[in-house]
């Protein structure tokens, strides 16, 4: 099951600049299009938590 468009039309960043985010379904992972950050999906869920993401700024992926 993939998640629904609607939905990921109105995710963004939990971040201040709150950009959008791109979802690889293959991968099961939502990217930040401004700071890089990659945000997992879990069970169709997406785990939007700024502590359990990986890149960013100042962090390597």
């Amino acid at each position: 099951m993939a998640l629904d468009p609607q939905l990921l039309e109105i995710l963004a960043c939990p971040d201040t600049h709150h950009a959008p985010l791109m979802y690889d379904a293959e991968a099961q992972t939502l990217t930040c299009t401004e700071c890089g950050r990659i945000f997992e999906v879990r069970d169709d869920v997406p785990v939007l938590l700024l502590d359990e993401a990986r890149g960013g700024p100042g962090q390597q992926s």
